[in-house]
């Protein structure tokens, strides 16, 4: 395996996306049918360095953005650096500039990369085919599976921001977004509705799997630290008895378990605002009862 790259020292505080030394931890169940292990793809916590390029390929911007992600599942987001993805690619980081103008540019090309391969899981639907709470299921587990596949990119389709900045993470596609708002109205949500179930659905998936991948050993923000570093010993919990005895429990894995009970209360609670025509946003007009359509044209 190739030497990782320096990373932050100890005096240095982790950046977004920085990993645990010796790559992500691996995960307390390893039967999760959405590792990306159980789908015959590369483990997360196999850091497998840049890739063996073999025969020299010629460069352009595909490549370019694939070798990012690539690199960043190995080491990191803070290491990726156009001088190290032009040595992982065998090329002067120079040539790198004349696909992608910098590194901003490769950053958000990564994220619409990453997103785009929903449309490649066959399990995940750009229609309703089997309803719209079967639609949100599959795709809940498509973003799940992203996560879990490029955890270390995960912080950055959470929080990179958007060409439309109206548009919430981690669903960073408009078409994705109009898929979804479409798949909504067209199973009887009024656009409100479609707006309310939206915001929750993404705020769900955000906060939830933002959780799963610092759970696997991933800075999220600036100032984590994902090695978990811990302070305490036993006597600092003293004035805590309840939290002591508890700890085994507080300490468990069960993000696939609440992640499914989780998304189920929420469907059930969009349902019930199907059903009941309840919802918490103020009418987009001056008249409360009209409601406005979404277009028709398609995605």
């Amino acid at each position: 395996m190739p030497p990782r790259p320096p990373g932050p020292t100890d005096e240095e505080p982790l950046r977004e996306g920085a990993v645990v030394a010796g790559g992500i931890e691996p995960p307390d169940h390893p039967d999760d049918p959405d590792l990306p292990e159980n789908r015959g793809l590369r483990a997360a916590e196999d850091a497998v360095g840049p890739p063996d390029l073999g025969t020299r390929v010629p460069l352009d911007r595909a490549r370019i953005i694939d070798g990012a992600i690539a690199f960043v599942d190995a080491h990191g987001l803070p290491m990726l650096t156009m001088r190290r993805l032009g040595a992982a690619l065998g090329v002067e980081a120079m040539s790198l500039y004349r696909y992608v103008p910098g590194r901003e540019d490769l950053l958000d090309g990564v994220v619409d990369t990453v997103v785009d391969e929903l449309f490649a899981d066959p399990d995940v639907l750009l229609e309703p085919e089997h309803g719209w709470q079967d639609y949100l299921q599959r795709l809940a587990h498509g973003v799940r599976r992203i996560a879990l596949t490029h955890p270390a990119l995960f912080p950055l389709v959470a929080t990179r921001p958007p060409s439309a900045p109206w548009v919430r993470p981690p669903l960073r596609s408009l078409k994705w977004v109009e898929s979804l708002l479409r798949a909504l109205h067209t199973n009887g949500f009024s656009s409100v509705q479609a707006v309310v179930a939206y915001r929750a659905y993404t705020s769900f998936l955000l906060g939830h799997l933002l959780l799963e991948v610092a759970q696997r050993g991933v800075a999220i923000n600036a100032i984590d630290d994902p090695d978990g570093s811990p302070t305490a010993n036993p006597m600092d919990l003293v004035e805590f008895p309840l939290i002591s005895e508890l700890q085994p429990l507080l300490s468990l894995d069960e993000t696939l378990t609440e992640f499914e009970e989780s998304l189920e209360s929420l469907l059930d609670r969009l349902q019930t605002m199907l059903d009941t025509g309840a919802h918490h946003l103020p009418p987009v007009t001056a008249d409360p009862q009209v409601d406005v359509d979404l277009p028709q044209t398609g995605i």
